[in-house]
C-alpha cells in the first residue's frame, strides 16, 4: 500500500496537459466516463500540442501517407496511442485514418501473408495488429460492422492455451506476450461494449497466460523471462512490461486476481522520493528515421532519478485500481 499526501496527483489532475488530467481524473480519482467532466477534458486533449503533433503528417485527404505500420508514425500507432491518451471519440476528422486502417488490414496482400502462415493448424500470425485496431477503433468510437471481422480473425487464430503467437517454428506451442496483451486489451474492450460472450471468454483466457505467470516469471523456476519486462516504458507500442500488462489486466477486470500482487509489489519499489515513477526503458528514438523506430514526439526520455508523467498516470491508475494507493488531503 503507497500512502500518498494528495500534492502530486491534485498538481496532475489539474496538469497543464489535458491527457494527464484525463487519465488522473478518470482513473485515480474516479469521475464517470461518461461525465460531462471527462467529455470535456476529452476534447480538449485533441487540442494539445501533443495530438496535434502526433496528427501533423496527415496529407489534404486526412491520412497519413505512409504505411499504416510504420514504425511509429504510422496510422496504425498514432490512433492507438490517441485512443490511451483520451482523444475525443467520434471524431470526424479521424475517419480517413479509419480508412487507412481497414484498407491495409483488409487488403488481399494482408490477408495473403495471414493464410501463408498456418503451421500444424495453428494461425502464426501478428495478432496484436488486429487486436490493437480492435481496441482504439472502439475507444476511439470509430467502430462500424466491419470491426465483426477483427473479432473474428481474433477468435479464430486463439491458441489451446488462450493466446496468439507469430512463432513459425512448429515447435513453438506457447503463446507469446507480444502477441496476446494487446488482443486481449482489445477483446476485453469489446466485451465490456457489446455484451459479446465470446469476447469475454477469449479475453478470460488471453489473461491467463500472464496471470499464470504472475505476469514476468517463468512458470517452471518463477525466474524472470525476460529482464525488459520488469522496466517501466511508455508508450509500450507492441512491446511488453509489468506496468503495460497490469494497465490492461484493469482494463480487462482482472487487477484484483491475487496473482498480480508480485508485479505490484515490483512497481511499489520503483517509486521515487517525489512520488512518481520512471521511465526506465524506452522502444523510440525521436525524429523521422526511415529505418523505422522513430517517434515524432518525445515522451520524456528515460531517467533513473526523474519521474516521467506517462508512466507515473498509469502507474497511478493500476496502483489505484488494485487498492494499492491510499491518499490523503486530496
Amino acid at each position: 500500500m503507497l500512502e500518498m499526501s494528495g500534492g502530486l496527483i491534485e498538481k496532475m489532475r489539474y496538469h497543464y496537459e489535458a491527457y494527464t488530467r484525463y487519465k488522473i481524473t478518470l482513473h485515480v480519482i474516479g469521475k464517470d466516463p461518461n461525465s460531462r467532466e471527462i467529455r470535456i477534458i476529452r476534447d480538449e486533449v485533441k487540442d494539445t500540442i501533443l495530438a496535434k503533433t502526433l496528427l501533423a503528417e496527415r496529407n489534404a485527404d486526412g491520412e497519413i501517407p505512409m504505411d499504416p505500420y510504420d514504425k511509429w508514425r504510422g496510422a496504425h500507432w498514432v490512433l492507438s496511442i490517441l485512443a490511451d491518451l483520451g482523444y475525443p471519440r467520434r471524431d470526424k476528422e479521424l475517419f480517413p485514418l479509419r480508412e487507412q486502417i481497414y484498407a491495409w488490414l483488409f487488403s488481399k496482400d494482408h490477408e495473403k501473408a495471414i493464410a501463408e502462415r498456418v503451421v500444424d493448424g495453428r494461425h502464426r500470425w501478428h495478432a496484436s495488429q488486429e487486436g490493437n485496431a480492435l481496441y482504439y477503433l472502439l475507444e476511439l468510437g470509430l467502430e462500424d460492422e466491419r470491426i465483426d471481422e477483427l473479432v473474428r480473425r481474433l477468435l479464430q487464430w486463439q491458441w489451446p492455451d488462450g493466446g496468439w503467437n507469430c512463432d513459425m517454428k512448429p515447435t513453438a506451442t506457447n503463446s507469446s506476450f507480444l502477441e496476446t496483451l494487446i488482443p486481449l486489451r482489445g477483446l476485453a474492450l469489446h466485451a465490456r461494449i457489446t455484451g459479446n460472450e465470446e469476447s469475454r471468454g477469449a479475453a478470460v483466457r488471453a489473461a491467463e497466460i500472464f496471470l499464470k505467470r504472475h505476469l514476468f516469471k517463468r512458470q517452471r523456476d518463477g525466474r524472470i523471462i525476460k529482464p525488459d519486462f520488469t522496466d517501466l516504458h511508455y508508450p509500450c507500442y507492441w512491446h511488453y512490461d509489468i506496468l503495460f500488462a497490469l494497465k490492461v489486466l484493469s482494463e480487462a477486470g482482472f487487477i484484483a486476481d491475487e496473482r498480480c500482487a508480485d508485479a505490484l509489489d515490483l512497481l511499489e519499489t520503483k517509486q521515487l522520493p517525489d512520488g512518481g515513477f520512471p521511465a526506465q526503458g524506452k522502444f523510440y528514438r525521436v525524429g523521422k528515421n526511415p529505418d523505422g523506430g522513430a517517434s515524432i514526439v518525445n515522451w520524456g526520455g528515460t531517467s533513473k532519478k526523474k519521474m516521467n508523467e506517462f508512466v507515473t498516470a498509469d502507474a497511478f491508475h493500476v496502483l489505484k485500481a488494485s487498492g494499492r494507493l491510499n491518499i490523503h488531503h486530496l
